[in-house]
């Protein structure tokens, strides 16, 4: 009876992604928006649809999704397009992950509120929502400097945000008078390891993948390489997304003989990012937007400025046009599993904040994952002049 309820739930929210993406085409809506929407409604907090057997599928679809998202991501991060557009993407995502988190953390403090958690919020802030970005990139059909520099800098960005992340929760611990040590620790693992990892994995990848079908890998080439880059990273304790961002970024550098070496994963990509929107949005509770309070408030208001002006800022130092500066932050606005995942550290991190930090961070997290995505698309189709086309 469970296998069968299994199969159904996994069709009806297929046949759903589908729907939802027709939908999306004639409302001018992100489809993000629209999945994530749709698993809300058919999630606990409302019709509560999904059955108990799925109750579990989030964290491993997650993995699933987020693991190809960043492995394509780091795939944007060519040659070509870091002579082209290297001082920009590097500008932009310093500008946004720096900025924001100064201007969340000294913001939430000049308003009174616990330093603690003003030093945990000013690290999540920071955080974006790689896959709701890459997708409403994708399916704008736009192409031209502005995307390109979008999704170099969300590449990028996650990497930038786990640093600033982990030397805010060492502030903290020193702020309690804890031994730092361990989270210094933490830092070379997560960091240091996806980085090795990441090279260690994509370095002969580039050079033995392609060669059975000539040109392009296989799709069990492609999703094997990407499938263990990230399960050792979960082993070992380092960031699975930028130890699989690292090792696209490498294979799309090293690997001369390939014309098109990420697209099976591309072709594959889709179906995981359906369930995993859905399920994200039926993991989200409408009621925790209740609890945020005061704090949740000013923490969205601040992120907001922090992302306009920070992209703003480091475009404009990269030189970046007025209109494209203008824009970039706002197309950074997303904000998803990356800081979920920040926001389970420091409540491990700093138990007696746990319910105040999650509460705070879900109830954001329920407003950027169906604001965001529109964000981004609004922004692309400012800087490119015209509404976004939509393409499958």
């Amino acid at each position: 009876m469970e296998d069968s309820k299994i199969l159904i739930t996994l069709g009806v929210l297929l046949l759903a992604g589908l729907a939802l993406d027709a939908l999306g085409r004639r409302t001018k809506l992100p489809r993000v928006t629209l999945l994530v929407a749709f698993g809300m409604l058919i999630g606990p907090s409302v019709l509560n649809f999904i059955p108990v057997a799925a109750n579990g599928w989030y964290p491993l679809v997650a993995k699933f999704a987020l693991v190809m998202v960043a492995f394509l991501l780091g795939g944007h991060l060519t040659r070509s397009v870091i002579t082209t557009d290297g001082r920009h993407i590097l500008g932009v995502s310093l500008g946004a992950v720096f900025l924001t988190s100064t201007i969340v953390g000294l913001g939430l403090w000049a308003l009174g509120f616990d330093p603690l958690l003003c030093l945990v919020l000013a690290g999540v802030s920071c955080a974006t929502a790689p896959a709701a970005t890459e997708d409403v990139v994708r399916n704008s059909g736009l192409k031209g400097a502005f995307p390109r520099i979008l999704l170099g800098a969300v590449a990028i960005d996650d990497a930038w945000a786990l640093i600033v992340f982990s030397l805010m929760l060492a502030a903290g611990h020193a702020f309690q008078g804890g031994d730092t040590t361990q989270v210094v620790t933490h830092i070379a693992t997560e960091i240091g390891g996806a980085i090795v990892l990441g090279i260690a994995i994509g370095l002969p990848a580039a050079y033995l993948t392609g060669r059975l079908k000539p040109g392009e890998p296989s799709m069990i080439e492609a999703l094997g390489v990407v499938f263990v880059c990230g399960g050792l990273a979960l082993e070992t304790g380092a960031s699975f997304l930028l130890s699989t961002m690292i090792c696209g970024t490498v294979i799309a550098n090293f690997a001369r003989h390939h014309t098109r070496p990420f697209h099976e994963i591309e072709s594959i990509e889709w179906p995981f990012m359906v369930l995993f929107f859905i399920l994200a949005g039926a993991s989200l509770e409408f009621s925790a937007v209740a609890e945020i309070g005061m704090i949740g408030f000013a923490y969205v208001g601040l992120r907001v400025i922090g992302r306009i002006v920070g992209g703003w800022m480091g475009g404009r130092a990269s030189g970046m046009n007025r209109k494209q500066s203008r824009w970039i932050g706002v197309a950074l606005m997303p904000q998803a599993g990356v800081a979920m995942g920040m926001a389970l550290v420091a409540a491990s991190t700093f138990p007696d904040y746990a319910r105040s930090i999650m509460a705070i961070v879900i109830g954001t997290t329920v407003i950027f994952e169906l604001v965001g995505p529109l964000c981004t698309q609004i922004a692309l189709s400012k800087v490119a002049g015209v509404q976004p086309t939509k393409t499958s």
